[in-house]
């Protein structure tokens, strides 16, 4: 399911005009075979409130480790949010991007839409120790199919996210993202026939 970081480099994504700055952590074939036009119907399942999204004991373990440590630390907070001191990407985006579909926030994660077209769609966090960006692109099979890649990128903050982000990395390499993958895989092949 992980794929080399050519799968998303490659790729002609308009994102690349605007995140010289940010590393790829990771990219990753998700299981959602549709249409060319079906990127929209992921991004609305993306949307959704999460009580039909069932991922792993370890990621939800993970994930609560990280919210009390981010509580307790102070990580979170809107001082280190998008703001005047850590500029939203979509104050980088071309006028055509920025004038149209933004696309929704989630509601299960803090992240924030950035911008969503016809065949990408990529949302953000930032917080105390890293900008992160989730771009989830529509790819052609080749065969009359499509399917979706997601690509993780990151821009570590200051020498707390120089530290713990490659601390992180392996945990969510073999617990968060598995797990992620393949409960959006689940929901998509769940999900009413059109």
């Amino acid at each position: 399911m992980r794929l080399p970081n050519t799968a998303f480099t490659e790729r002609p994504w308009r994102i690349h005009e605007f995140i010289k700055d940010f590393e790829i952590e990771d990219v990753w074939d998700l299981d959602t075979p549709g249409g060319p036009d079906d990127l929209a119907l992921l991004v609305k399942q993306f949307s959704s409130d999460g009580t039909d999204f069932n991922p792993s004991p370890a990621y939800k373990a993970l994930f609560a480790i990280r919210w009390k440590l981010g509580a307790l630390l102070k990580w979170d907070e809107e001082k280190h949010g998008v703001g005047p001191r850590n500029p939203s990407l979509r104050d980088r985006l071309p006028d055509d991007l920025r004038d149209g579909s933004r696309g929704p926030d989630l509601r299960t994660v803090p992240m924030k839409s950035v911008y969503q077209a016809h065949d990408e769609w990529a949302t953000e966090v930032v917080n105390k120790t890293v900008h992160a960006v989730m771009h989830i692109g529509w790819v052609d099979d080749g065969n009359g199919r499509h399917h979706a890649q997601m690509a993780v990128l990151v821009k570590k903050k200051g020498t707390l996210g120089k530290v713990y982000m490659p601390v992180i990395l392996p945990f969510r390499r073999v617990f968060v993202t598995p797990s992620l993958v393949k409960a959006i895989g689940r929901k998509w092949k769940a999900r009413p026939a059109a």
